[in-house]
């Protein structure tokens, strides 16, 4: 029996270097993104650099696509992205560039073809925002920043 797809993700190399995303195993939730670079970036510390990937896409109106840290870059080398979590709108056709900064105290060298972040395409739910005057309270109502682990 087949898998089928009916979700398609159209992908255009916007440079000639550009290397299609890829994942590492079968069990990956994300798709690699390579740096679509002519010569190595050096990141001294507390810089923050756009990096592009040099590829664009084109998702349905109801996706998502989320760009997160490479975990190995972010643990190892103090190398993370600069705005959290990047967001891929279903309506943005542009060139896809990775924001990263260097939280470490060393230069980090990123290469041509370096793995430099991953991306993760999500759906969306559809939702209309309600002005209320309450709440439905919970157990937990306002607690924050902590105080589930009390």
């Amino acid at each position: 029996m087949g898998i089928n797809i009916k979700n398609k993700i159209y992908i255009m190399k916007k440079r000639e270097n550009a290397r299609i995303p890829t994942k590492a195993t079968s069990g990956a939730a994300g798709l690699d993104l390579y740096a679509a670079i002519e010569s190595p970036i050096d990141i001294q510390p507390g810089d923050l650099v756009k990096i592009p990937t040099g590829i664009a896409i084109s998702i349905q109106n109801n996706m998502v696509a989320l760009i997160f840290a490479r975990s190995g870059l972010g643990v190892n080398h103090g190398i993370t992205l600069s705005n959290g979590v990047g967001v891929v709108d279903s309506d943005y056709r542009g060139e896809i560039f990775v924001g990263l900064c260097n939280v470490s105290r060393k230069t980090y060298t990123i290469k041509p073809d370096d793995r430099i972040a991953q991306v993760l395409v999500m759906p969306l739910c559809d939702f209309s925002l309600v002005e209320a005057e309450y709440l439905a309270e919970t157990t937990r109502n306002s607690g924050g920043f902590g105080s589930t682990g009390r």
